[in-house]
């Protein structure tokens, strides 16, 4: 099966489906250990490598693998084993990686035999909540169904608290906080947002977070780190950044960082930097007369343009 993606004209709802690649545990009558020379969470660690950062995140699906691997050597045993529930917090600024991480846990939660499709919806407010008596409860049981075996990921979710006790948005708190109960089995929600607004809106709901074993705070990267992704971008579009674009670029996200402005957006800032960089790169050789490789793959500071970022 392909990859496909479904819009829903009420909003932006991506769907991606991903072929099976079962996750095989060695039965055994006894509990073997790990080959010392074999690194069990090689697969975790190939799936994160492109990430920058996000320790944290990596050490819980690490946890995670480890817990569905003994579980299974557990219940071969005839010993107890718990299923365990994925719903997830995600707290962090702009362009900390949120959604993408969600995309990529669709895929590990699906190639571990957690989820049994492995896609991908990503849903905002008005995509949950109705206009009038009783449409949000059928709008937001209509996107949990789409989303069995897969994860819904709703980013602003603090949004549904805003209208007040008359909002409808609390109908769609209540719906998902009853779905999470029936549907947890093979069906992933994951709540998004920023930190403030997201810990508020956990303060709004006392019964929430409880529902949520793993909560995750996406830290604003360092300069460095953006600097490690501004290359990686490049890279993959093969252009590279000459040292007097990454001095430049440097100095600007100091700057950005240290005027602590709120809506630096991070990760997704360097996107636009480096996609708009890489326009104004083909506009500059299309004034050469003669261009060589080199000036096909270079990147220069004249062609950062940082001053309306």
């Amino acid at each position: 099966m392909g990859t496909q993606k479904v819009q829903n004209k009420n909003g932006q709802i991506n769907i991606i489906l991903r072929d099976k690649k079962p996750v095989n545990v060695e039965s055994s009558n006894t509990v073997k250990t790990m080959d010392r020379d074999r690194d069990p969470f090689k697969h975790i660690e190939e799936e994160f490598s492109s990430f920058v950062g996000m320790k944290r995140l990596k050490q819980r699906v690490k946890e995670i693998y480890a817990t569905i691997v003994i579980n299974e050597k557990r219940k071969e045993l005839g010993l107890t084993s718990t299923k365990q529930v994925l719903h997830m917090l995600f707290k962090g600024n702009p362009g900390t990686g949120k959604t993408t991480v969600a995309r990529k846990l669709a895929k590990i939660y699906f190639d571990m035999n957690l989820l049994s499709k492995g896609h991908f919806i990503e849903a905002e407010r008005a995509d949950l909540v109705g206009e009038y008596i009783g449409q949000t409860a059928q709008k937001t049981r209509a996107i949990i169904q789409k989303a069995q075996g897969g994860i819904l990921f709703i980013d602003e979710a603090y949004s549904l608290a805003r209208g007040g006790e008359k909002d409808f948005g609390k109908e769609a708190i209540d719906t998902l906080v009853k779905q999470m109960e029936d549907y947890g089995n093979d069906f992933v929600l994951i709540l998004a947002g920023y930190p403030y607004e997201m810990e508020r809106f956990l303060n709004l709901n006392p019964g929430l977070k409880s529902r949520f074993p793993f909560i995750l705070d996406f830290e604003d990267y360092e300069v460095d780190q953006l600097m490690e992704i501004a290359r990686q971008m490049a890279s993959e579009r093969e252009y590279q950044l000459t040292k007097e674009a990454e001095w430049k670029l440097r100095a600007y996200l100091y700057k950005q960082q240290q005027e602590t402005t709120r809506n630096f957006s991070n990760a997704r800032c360097v996107r636009n930097i480096i996609e708009h960089a890489i326009r104004l790169h083909a506009v500059r050789l299309l004034y050469k007369s003669q261009v060589t490789s080199e000036d096909l793959i270079l990147l220069t500071g004249s062609d950062l343009s940082l001053d309306h970022q």
